[in-house]
């Protein structure tokens, strides 16, 4: 026989306090290292610098404009007619020269285009100076 009753079982409370700290610290932790840059605006970094074909010949050097256009020996032609021009002049290697008003959905259109042509690139992005130097 049993003096004492048992205690009614009784839910346990949940202490918020711990919670909210491990909350704000993730907070804090996904604010400072979270990059706020616009993802319309990447920047395109290469350093690479002109290069030549294995006979000493140099590498055509085209430039990508704002409208989409690719520019070849001061003629500017669609990127599909471009592309044809380079197939039946033999033109395998090309150095690609983006503007900077060209925009990055035009640069890569360009750059799979030419790929998918069997055309090999090297591409930069130019700079201020060397955008003065091309027009």
């Amino acid at each position: 026989m049993r003096l004492v009753e048992p205690r009614p079982a009784r839910p346990l409370p949940i202490r918020l306090t711990p919670l909210i700290d491990v909350v704000f610290i993730l907070l804090v932790f996904f604010m400072l290292t979270t990059r706020l840059l616009p993802v319309e605006h990447l920047l395109l970094d290469n350093a690479t610098t002109p290069t030549e074909s294995a006979n000493g010949e140099p590498i055509p050097a085209m430039t990508l404009y704002g409208d989409g256009t690719l520019g070849l020996r001061g003629q500017r032609l669609r990127i599909s007619a471009m592309v044809s021009k380079l197939t039946e002049n033999g033109i395998k290697k090309v150095n690609l020269k983006a503007l900077g008003e060209a925009s990055l959905a035009n640069f890569t259109f360009s750059l799979s285009t030419l790929k998918g042509a069997g055309i090999e690139v090297y591409w930069m992005r130019a700079t201020a100076s060397s955008n003065r130097e091309g027009q």
